[in-house]
Parts: C-alpha cells; structure tokens; sequence
C-alpha cells in the first residue's frame, strides 16, 4: 500500500551526509567526533531529555544546579557572572543590546555586525549610529576597528550612545584592538559589548588572541559551538563591571530564551567547558602545533593566498585568529578551460555558483571544487575567497587532505597579470563606483555607507511595495539585504537605496551567493518605502 505521505528525509540524509567521508572544515567545532572522552562519556542524549522537574533547578529563575554550574562557568572564565545560552549568540547579542541601550535610545555600532544587533535595535526601537571596518584591501576582506574613529564617534554626536557594540573577531578571524576601545568607552562612561562569537576558543590557546574579557568588555557572547566541542546553538553570555544593570540583562534573557530550555544543550555546555578547563587544554597546545604545521605549508602557495599574522598593524587589524583559514584567489589563478568548464557544468546542474563566465578562479568556484574534487566541505565562501573553521578536533589526516587539495589546484592555475585583480580598487568598483566593474573583483568587504532616511524600527512601520532592483536607486529601503554567512547588512530597511548599493546587489545576485533579507528569493526586486 503506497504511503499517503512521503517519508522524511533530513535524519536520512544527515547520516548518510555523515557516512560519505566529507570532510567539515566548518562548525559545529566538535566535527561530529564520537571518539574523544566529551562525547564518548556524554549519555544519549534521549535518556537526559528532562523538563524543570524537582531537583533541576530553572534557567530562568536558577538558584540551585544550574546557578551553581554557571557560578563554576564564571570561575573557569575570570567574569563577574556567565550566563548559558541555548539559543546561540543571538540571543545574547539581542539581550545584551536591549539591556544596555533604553528603549528609544542611541547605540554606536559596528557596520559588520550580525543581522541579530539590528534585529535587537528595531525591537527596542534604538537609533542607530555606525563605525565602518577598515579594509583589508589586497583580499578584499573587512578589517579591524580603529579606537580612535569610536572616541570621534563617541564626542562629534548630539549625545553619548547608551553602548557601543563591536564584532571581534570577525568571521574571517580578524580582530580588533579591543583593549584600547574599551578603555575609551570606560573614559566616557559607555559600556562594551563585544560579540565574540568566534572567539570561543581564544581564553584555551596561547597561539590565539586574548579574550575581549580579559580585555574589558563589559558584555562579552561567546558562541561555543562555532569553535570548540559543543552542541550547535551553545553560546556563553559573560557580563563584567557596573555599566550593564544585571537584572535588566537576566530580564532580556527570559524574553530572548525559550521558556522550555534544553537540558541536553545545557549539559552540552558544562561538559564542553569541563572539557577545555581540563584535558581540552592538552588538545589545544597539540591542535597548534598541527595548525602551525599547516599554515606553514599553505604560505608556500604560488597562487593562492593565505591570509596571515602579516596583515596585522594594518587596517584596522590588531591580532589574527590563525585557526581561520581565508585563501584567496583575488590575484593570480585562471583554471585549464576543461575545470573551468566543469565548474561552469555543476552550476548549471544547480550547485553553487562555481565561475564567472570565464576561466578566472572565484571564491564560489574554489569552494565547489574542494566540494566535487576532494569531498571537503568549506565554511563559507565569498566572491574572491573560501574560509574554513578549524578546531582542536581536527585531526591531521583532515589537514592533511586540505593542504593537498590547495596544492593540487594551485598548480593547475595558470598566471594572469596580477593588475586585473588591483584595478578594481584602483578604478574606484569596490565601494565608490556605480556599479562593480567585474562580478568577483571586489570581494564582500566595502560596506556602503547608504543615508539613513528613518530609524529601522520606523521604516519597518511604514507601507512598502515591491519596484525592480534595477528601478530603486532614490528610494528608501523597506527590508535586509544581506549574505549570509556573514550576515552583514548591505542595507537595512528606511535607508536610501543608491546605485552603488544595486550595483553590490546584482554583483552578489550575479554570483549567486547567499542573498537573504529580501522577499523576492531571486534578488530581482526589492521592497521599498511608499
């Protein structure tokens, strides 16, 4: 008898995904090790499936285990109190803000920030005023935050913010001088937030930049499922100091949480944190001496480019994550006709977005090829670039394939004048220009600084309508425009929409990388103001 419905088909496809021998150089960071004791000794997760039932204390309300699990967590961590979070950063990126920022109020933040700091500032109604990254220019990449643009941000408006919130590290690993933001923000009596979602690994590892806790970050979410060996959406909130009123932010906590959080995820959480403070920090001196081995290979590369410590002192750039692997094509590399034909061939069989019509090698094209050729699964890509995660889980038959597979494609690229790939910063494309020269050649990073016509809270109240992206220059935005991942705005709703932000678009929807934001999933039309 034939089924009235079909079977599911994700639990299937997940083990069969997991059985394939693909390699994930991308979160969660426990890379679905069953092996090693955190997971070896962590029960099933059915049979710790419970409910606040008596003796279980409640995230909410905790004043029994779980309030003495996070008291041992802020321990572990040198913070004045650390709050477990199961609905990943998000909800403490969103807390955090709303907590620190009065509704109706001011904040001052970073234009990189992740689509959840606006996501808060709507839903508090806050006025928005933004620190732009600098630029890493010869990869195309968002740099650090300069101290002295946010002291001169902090003194040139009519009032001080309520916050300042910055993204440290960014996902491409770059991190900013935080020590220096957050003594300027203590000089006016401002607190820091700093999403460090990214940077979980970072109080575990010498090779690895200091903590913004450690740093002076009043407010500091760390996700620790991107980076170490925890359940996808575990994340820490740590607060420190006085500038943040604690109640207010646990108030946050209850209205951005589940009113029925998991106790396999908070398990999840203490076992991973039980882990780093014991034998994970054996893991993590071992995993540095293999990531140091790799990276040292990868600077070899003759084509390819691996972003490196010698960016640092630049742009913005006060210290690098080394365990972020960006390689880049944004130079050299054009692919034997028969590979680009391949990649082309895949695209058109309705993978990612692998060439640009040519032969030149692109960041969507990389990632498919490491995807086909070599069955390793990239974080992200963008238009230039391919980031992958690595972790202490990683093993080194897993560097091993990676490294393999760049050199295999770095000698199969042929050289082309290294001036194609400069002149689209040269010509002014990346960020000043109409419109982008060449799909690919500007990367992801030059943010366009669009006029703020209406709060996003106030523009998310007015009517819209839908007119064609090629029509909308002169109007006011009615939603996102973002890729994700990152997840960084290109616009956000009641900001003016100029040709250089449709030219970033139809570069983006040329592409075929992950716009989301818009209603029109093809990119092709746009919701404005009325």
């Amino acid at each position: 008898m034939e089924d009235r419905f079909p079977r599911p088909r994700l639990y299937r496809q997940l083990d069969e995904y997991c059985r394939s021998g693909v390699y994930p150089f991308h979160m969660p960071g426990h890379k679905r090790r069953t092996d090693v004791g955190f997971a070896a000794e962590f029960p099933n997760p059915y049979s710790i499936d419970i409910t606040e039932i008596n003796g279980f204390d409640n995230l909410h309300h905790a004043e029994g285990i779980l309030r003495e699990s996070m008291d041992w967590a802020a321990a572990v961590y040198g913070s004045g109190r650390t709050y477990y979070l199961v609905n990943g950063s998000t909800c403490g990126v969103m807390a955090a803000i709303c907590a620190a920022a009065p509704r109706g109020g001011a904040i001052l933040m970073a234009r990189n920030s992740h689509k959840a700091a606006y996501h808060a500032a709507a839903l508090n109604a806050l006025n928005i005023r933004y620190i732009y990254p600098q630029i890493i220019e010869d990869f195309g990449l968002q740099g650090g935050l300069l101290p002295q643009d946010i002291e001169e941000m902090l003194i040139s408006g009519d009032e001080l913010p309520a916050a300042v919130f910055i993204t440290s590290p960014t996902y491409d690993g770059v991190v900013s001088d935080v020590r220096g933001i957050a003594g300027i923000c203590h000089r006016y009596g401002v607190p820091l937030i700093v999403d460090e979602a990214h940077g979980a690994h970072f109080p575990f590892g010498e090779m690895f930049p200091a903590s913004s806790l450690e740093l002076g970050a009043d407010i500091v979410i760390q996700s620790l499922h991107k980076t170490l060996p925890a359940f996808t959406q575990t994340a820490l909130l740590h607060a420190q100091g006085s500038l943040v009123d604690t109640e207010r932010l646990e108030y946050f906590l209850q209205v951005f949480q589940t009113s029925s959080p998991s106790y396999v995820l908070m398990a999840g959480i203490e076992r991973c944190i039980e882990y780093m403070a014991d034998e994970g920090r054996d893991e993590m001196r071992r995993f540095a001496a293999r990531l140091s081995d790799m990276r040292g290979q990868l600077r070899k590369l003759r084509r390819l480019r691996l972003l490196d410590r010698d960016v640092t002192g630049s742009a913005g750039v006060y210290d690098l994550d080394l365990s972020k692997l960006v390689i880049s094509a944004k130079y050299m590399g054009e692919l034997p006709r028969q590979d680009a034909r391949a990649a082309a061939e895949c695209a058109e069989a309705g993978s990612a977005s692998c060439s640009d019509g040519g032969n030149r090698l692109t960041g969507p094209m990389l990632a498919e090829i490491l995807r086909r050729d070599y069955h390793l699964e990239m974080e992200m890509c963008g238009a230039d670039y391919v980031t992958a995660i690595t972790t202490l889980m990683d093993s080194r038959e897993g560097f091993d394939r990676l490294v393999a597979a760049l050199f295999s494609i770095d000698e199969r690229l042929t050289d082309r004048p290294a001036a194609q790939g400069a002149a689209a910063f040269e010509s002014g494309a990346c960020g000043t220009a109409a419109r982008p020269s060449e799909p690919g050649a500007c990367g992801t990073a030059a943010l366009p600084r669009p006029r703020t016509v209406l709060p996003i809270h106030k523009a998310q109240a007015r009517p819209a309508h839908m007119l064609s992206l090629e029509s909308a220059a002169g109007s006011v935005s009615g939603e996102y425009v973002y890729l994700y991942p990152p997840g960084t705005p290109v616009v956000v709703p009641g900001e003016m929409l100029t040709e250089e932000i449709i030219g970033t678009i139809q570069s983006y929807r040329a592409q075929r990388l992950p716009i989301q934001g818009m209603c029109d999933s093809t990119a092709s039309a746009i919701r404005v103001l009325v």
